[in-house]
């Protein structure tokens, strides 16, 4: 096997899909060496890069010169590191020799060890014609996947609530994140026709997020009863769905708040911001209460070994109340809504906190109350 390419081609593949290599995913099974490898297979005169955890695989094709089929696989950190050092205006010869491949440019030269090609995992098959498809632009998955991981757990104990569970309901289809503190939900697609409940790991869902790239304008989307793929452009990000039932989320949401504020969402994440840092040593717990005389919503925190913060914001509301929320939460939310304003909803000290983007109603986020 032979092939020559362009530096900053090979760079920014190697960069993609060198990212999942190593194995350990939380969905994989036991550690397997040649995970830490790279398979580059030359077939039908297009050239593939390919990694895997078991968990996830990507793909990248790229464009090479003068080329030779073939396949080997190749330490993925060292293959990286050593293409990245290299001058971007050279061209990279990779040549296998044996069971050695030897990767040339000008005056630089390497040689790795190899691993038998045969045992690196075969990837999964979708079948396009049995799968459910979507095609979206980039800025909206974009958006749709950032506004509901922040709420997918990091407790491997329940793995259906590591994941964002795509559903439908009622012909739209949706994305929803749960980790038992918080919750949110955003309409993803309207008027679906085909029925469909699907978790996939947020980890998976972080690797498509890092791989968007301006280049690209639109993404393809396959998901069956085992796996996602995400086609970006040359790249296919396939991953296992976890497997599990997903929590009956939709009675969590509360219908009505008797607490109901429009506020501006960039001074709501200033005075937050102002409160968390004195909500270190409590847990990240701030108190958040409306004053409906005075027509303010107060924001505040105390820290007993170093002071206490206090600030307020104009609001409109009818009714006094006051909830304790963690701090980290709410900037989470507020930190990925792109809208001016925010709608603040609450009923009482034990009733969930619901945030809303105030000039959309595509997206809801609840918070769990604090107490203590």
């Amino acid at each position: 096997m032979e092939l020559e390419i362009k530096q900053n081609i090979l760079n920014k593949a190697l960069n993609i899909v060198s990212r999942v290599a190593g194995g350990g995913g939380a969905l994989s099974g036991p550690y397997l060496p040649i995970l830490n490898n790279i398979l580059i297979r030359v077939k039908d005169k297009k050239v593939s890069l390919t990694a895997t955890n078991l968990e996830i695989a990507v793909v990248e094709y790229v464009e090479a010169e003068k080329l030779t089929e073939g396949e080997i696989t190749v330490p993925a950190k060292l293959l990286t590191d050593f293409v990245g050092n290299l001058p971007k205006d050279e061209n990279v010869k990779i040549i296998k020799n044996e069971n050695k491949v030897v990767v040339k440019a000008g005056r630089y030269s390497s040689t790795l060890n190899t691993m038998n090609s045969e045992d690196f995992p075969e990837l999964p098959e979708i079948d396009e014609d049995k799968a459910i498809k979507f095609i979206m632009g980039v800025e909206q998955l974009k958006e749709a996947i950032g506004s509901v991981i922040i709420a997918c757990s990091n407790n491997t104990t329940r793995p259906v609530l590591t994941g964002v569970c795509f559903n439908t309901f009622q012909g739209d289809l949706y994305l929803v994140a749960t980790d038992g503190y918080r919750l949110a939900e955003k309409k993803f697609i309207k008027d679906i026709k085909s029925e469909l409940k699907a978790v996939v790991p947020a980890n998976s869902l972080q690797e498509v997020l890092r791989s968007l790239s301006d280049d690209v304008d639109e993404v393809e989307i396959l998901i069956n009863e085992a796996q996602a793929r995400f086609r970006i452009g040359e790249i296919e990000i396939t991953s296992k769905l976890i497997d599990g039932s997903y929590v009956d989320y939709r009675g969590l949401i509360p219908k009505e708040n008797k607490i109901n504020a429009r506020i501006e969402r960039l001074e709501m994440q200033r005075v937050v911001k102002l409160a968390a840092s004195f909500a270190k040593t409590t847990g990240g717990a701030i108190n958040c209460e409306t004053k409906a005389d005075e027509g303010v919503l107060t924001v505040a925190a105390v820290a007993n070994e170093m002071g206490e913060n206090n600030s307020e914001i104009e609001v409109d509301v009818e009714e006094s109340a006051k909830i304790t929320i963690n701090s980290k939460f709410l900037l989470d939310v507020l930190n990925v809504l792109g809208g001016d304003e925010v709608l603040f909803s609450f009923s009482d000290k034990i009733a969930p906190l619901v945030i809303k983007d105030a000039e959309k109603d595509d997206y809801v986020y609840i918070v769990m109350p604090q107490y203590g």
